[in-house]
């Protein structure tokens, strides 16, 4: 019961501060633009946030290795809420000036990329078995996925009612009570086998030990840099035929719809699918969709069905990433892998709107968005295990296995834990020794536990 109760907190936080978040990024430029009566202020949170987060590598590498238990992140969240605070209270005091708006990007920012891996990579420690770890966090994703259908028309209402102020210490209330949550979790990160605890590998150094992985992220970098091309993109499109906001709101509905019939079939389909496969060919469908758009766009419900197709694959892809960063690595080197893919895909998305304003200028939109659907095809393609085989620390090249399509939670041969895989390196054994052992880590009863969300 212990066990569920932590999963049960880890996603009701998750729940609460992204709803927090998405009503807030309405509201937010409005209190900044009332405030200091600026329109380049607007955007200064945005930028501050983005600053932590492209710059983690260095600084954030050993603080995330401390935060292996509820109460550990619960601290983090406490520092958000202290950065969310600032605004309002100036507000509050008719002080909100530029400082103020960067004060509260910088707090939030350094908060959320320590505490976003972190809730990730402690959902999969406190579910031994890698499967049913898989499952946690796909749920997880499903519950951040559902704020982007109810936030919006969420904090459109609250605007309307009490003004966009309001929001923000609704936020702070959400964070807080996240945090409270956080506190109760018992659980803890125990440390990899054989690991050195006092160490904190580097990011780079985890992603040139495990290759699938490191391909996994190459992906999601790609497409963090091509999503400026649907969002800005399909905005310029439709005020150059004479649509402005329909294009962009079509697609939005349509990418959110489909998301979240993606996330409800992630728990299931997951854990039965090849990851590097499932990862690479969801790039490959958003990539086709980018592409297909401007060819869409005299009609607004097509727009959204085509939208909708991309939306259904992302889910899938994030699940197989969290499954391969799951089975391949523990301890340590999970939540540096963990990190890792937030910060390139995260920093991908930032420098990808910071310039696709001008990329668009320049080029136009509908080649735009034809150029980065084609690359995320290309780097789908490239990256998955079709063409090029996966070349594993030593020099040697083997293809990703098909993995066996029995119950949740049962790992074949080629997704045994990263504990298991090592011992067994170490000692040469052959290779069906291998396949008959059991992971080190997992415990029938945990499993079970978590079973019941599953």
């Amino acid at each position: 019961m212990t066990l569920r109760r932590d999963i049960a907190a880890m996603l009701t936080t998750t729940f609460v501060t992204w709803l927090g978040q998405r009503t807030t990024a309405v509201a937010l430029p409005l209190v900044a633009l009332a405030e200091t009566g600026s329109a380049w202020t607007t955007g200064l949170v945005g930028g501050a946030v983005g600053l932590p987060m492209l710059t983690s590598a260095w600084w954030a590498r050993g603080l995330r290795q401390r935060l292996t238990t509820g109460p550990a992140l619960a601290g983090v969240l406490a520092i958000q809420v202290l950065g969310l605070l600032v605004i309002p209270v100036g507000a509050a005091l008719g002080t909100v000036g530029p400082l103020h708006l960067t004060a509260a990007g910088l707090i939030t920012g350094a908060a959320t990329t320590l505490s976003g891996p972190g809730q990730r990579a402690l959902l999969a420690d406190l579910c031994t078995d890698p499967g049913v770890a898989t499952r946690m966090l796909a749920w997880q994703d499903l519950a951040h996925r559902s704020t982007m259908i109810l936030a919006p028309p969420l904090a459109g209402w609250a605007v309307t009612a009490g003004g966009p102020l309001r929001l923000l210490w609704a936020e702070a209330a959400g964070v807080t009570l996240g945090a409270a949550l956080l506190l109760a979790v018992q659980g803890t990160a125990a440390p990899a086998t054989g690991e050195d605890t006092t160490g904190a590998p580097a990011l780079r150094h985890v992603l040139a030990r495990h290759p699938e992985v490191r391909r996994a992220v190459t992906m999601a970098g790609v497409g963090g840099l091509a999503w400026f091309a649907f969002t800005l993109g399909l905005a310029i499109l439709g005020a150059e035929t004479g649509r402005p906001g329909l294009l962009v709101s079509a697609g939005m509905t349509g990418y959110g719809a489909g998301s979240l019939a993606g996330a409800l079939a992630a728990p299931v389909l997951v854990p039965r699918l090849p990851p590097l496969a499932t990862m690479a060919a969801g790039w490959i469908l958003l990539g086709a969709t980018f592409a297909a758009l401007p060819a869409a766009t005299a009609s607004l419900p097509l727009i959204a069905l085509v939208a909708a197709a991309g939306g259904l694959a992302m889910p899938l892809g994030i699940g197989a990433v969290n499954r391969l960063i799951t089975t391949r690595t523990e301890g340590a080197e999970r939540r540096a892998a963990f990190a890792a893919e937030s910060l390139v895909h995260d920093g991908a998305v930032s420098i990808g709107l910071l310039g696709g304003g001008a990329v668009i200028g320049l080029a136009g939109a509908a080649p735009t968005l034809v150029v980065a659907g084609a690359a995320q095809i290309a780097v789908g393609l490239l990256a998955g295990p079709w063409l090029l085989p996966v070349r594993r620390p030593g020099g040697r090249s083997v293809r990703p296995q098909p993995l066996a399509t029995g119950a949740p939670g049962q790992l074949s041969a080629p997704e045994q834990h990263p504990a298991q895989s090592r011992s067994n390196s170490a000692a040469a054994l052959p290779q069906q020794t291998a396949r008959s052992q059991s992971s080190p880590r997992s415990s029938p009863a945990s499993a079970d536990s978590c079973s019941a969300y599953g």
